[in-house]
């Protein structure tokens, strides 16, 4: 998986994710949340539409992703996923969990 990080504004930043997030790549994607919130930016973005499949341990990360991101204060939000991420998010009922946006541009304004 590879993951792009774009500084939004001062609290906040969008993970533009591409391939596939899953038990291989869930570690590291943990890891870069966990630099990105502790580098002052707990409002957290996650960029999904090329992400073309993601299983439980992809969906273990964004939930432990959200627990360090509100844990400094901040939240977690989902923008633009793929067909299939969406499918695991609704089948785990975690789309009541976490929002999905249209794009991280609408995530980010929704702050405020």
């Amino acid at each position: 998986m590879d993951i792009v990080v774009h500084e939004a504004d001062a609290e906040a930043a969008v993970l533009e994710c591409s391939g596939r997030l899953n038990m291989v790549s869930a570690p590291s994607f943990r890891e870069t949340v966990a630099q990105v919130v502790s580098g002052g930016r707990p409002k957290v973005v996650v960029e999904l539409s090329n992400v073309e499949f993601m299983d439980s341990s992809g969906l273990g990360a964004l939930v432990g992703s959200l627990k360090t991101a509100r844990q400094a204060g901040g939240d977690l939000r989902i923008a633009a996923p793929s067909d299939q991420v969406e499918m695991v998010l609704k089948l785990s009922n975690m789309d009541k969990i976490l929002r999905t946006y249209p794009d991280g541009d609408a995530a980010v304004t929704d702050w405020g």
